[in-house]
Parts: C-alpha cells; sequence; structure tokens
C-alpha cells in the first residue's frame, strides 16, 4: 500500500510539474508599422495608392474648376441686367443656376465615388500584403515556440499591452524573411 502511495504521488507530482511547465508559455511581440515600412511591396503599393488618389482628385479639381468657372460667369452676366434684357438675362440665369447645382450635385457624387475607388484599390493592393506578413509572423511565431504575439504598432491604437518587460520581438526576424529593408524594429516602452 506504502508503494501505491509513494508511486501515486510521484505520479501526481509529475502530472502537476507537467501542467504548470505547459501554462508558462511564451510570448511574444511584433511591430506591424515597422515591417510596412520597410516592405519593399508596401512601398510599390503605397506609390501605386498615391497615384490613383492624386489621379482621383485631379479630376474633381477639374470638376470643381468648371463650376467655379460656370459661378463666375452667372455672377458676371448678373450684374448686367438692366430693364431692356431683363426677361433674357433671368432666363440665363436660372439656367445657369440649374446646371450649377446639377454639377455641384456631380461634384459631391465624384467624390464619394471617389473615396470608394480609392478604399476599394488600397484593399486591394493592401490585402495580399497584409496576409503575406500575418502568415509569415504566424510561421515565425510556431518557430520560436510562441503561443502568444501582440502588435505593438502606433498605429494599430490600443495593442492591449498593458505592460511589457522582456518577450521576444520577432520584428526583425519576419522583415528578414520578408525581404523587407531598413532600420531596426524599436523596442515598444514599459
Amino acid at each position: 500500500m506504502k508503494k501505491f502511495i509513494t508511486t501515486f504521488s510521484i505520479a501526481a507530482g509529475l502530472f502537476l510539474t507537467s501542467n504548470m511547465v505547459s501554462a508558462q508559455q511564451k510570448i511574444g511581440h511584433v511591430n506591424s508599422d515597422d515591417i510596412f515600412t520597410n516592405l519593399p511591396e508596401a512601398k510599390t503599393a503605397e506609390g501605386s495608392l498615391d497615384t490613383f488618389t492624386k489621379t482621383k482628385q485631379g479630376e474633381i479639381e477639374k470638376m470643381i474648376t468648371s463650376y467655379q468657372t460656370k459661378l463666375k460667369a452667372a455672377q458676371d452676366k448678373e450684374k448686367t441686367i438692366s430693364e431692356a434684357n431683363k426677361e433674357t438675362v433671368i432666363k440665363e440665369l436660372t439656367a445657369a443656376q440649374t446646371e450649377l447645382q446639377t454639377l455641384g450635385k456631380d461634384i459631391e457624387t465624384s467624390r464619394t465615388k471617389a473615396a470608394q475607388e480609392i478604399s476599394k484599390k488600397q484593399t486591394e493592393l493592401f490585402t495580399p500584403i497584409q496576409k503575406k506578413v500575418s502568415a509569415m509572423i504566424a510561421t515565425v511565431a510556431k518557430e520560436k515556440g510562441l503561443a502568444y504575439v501582440f502588435d505593438i504598432a502606433p498605429s494599430q491604437g490600443n495593442s492591449q499591452v498593458a505592460y511589457m518587460d522582456g518577450g521576444e520581438d520577432i520584428t526583425p526576424t519576419v522583415k528578414s524573411k520578408l525581404g523587407a529593408i531598413g532600420t531596426a524594429s524599436k523596442p515598444a516602452s514599459k
């Protein structure tokens, strides 16, 4: 009986020890902003998005210029009103007002459409890169045996890390494996 109790005690001790060891999971952190800032693909995508955005802004600015030109013409026409041409000028001003209202609506519609197109383009350009970065973060985390990885990037807002003393920064490894260039990531402040 004493042998059974001793064997049981040893087995229970081993079981509890193994549970305590598995409860001490490794934690790491990554700075996704640092990765994206130094990733050539992200820089290329950012350039493409900037070009696309400038094109859309140029289209809207042309519409605004046209609106302003027609508005000035209507204001100048209004100054020429006299008793002799009153009826003709009022008809022209009414037509100009209708045209200006239509142009104003077209400008707002174009702004809304451009914002949607820019958002769609951003998603189209950056989603594959984000997926690639996420996959590499997961790969590196698995290689290093990390149970949790927190993103400490400032753009992520509150990264849900109230305090960090240590943990493994996997940003340089992820950057290296993705071919990102640039400075090393800065550790998060405690």
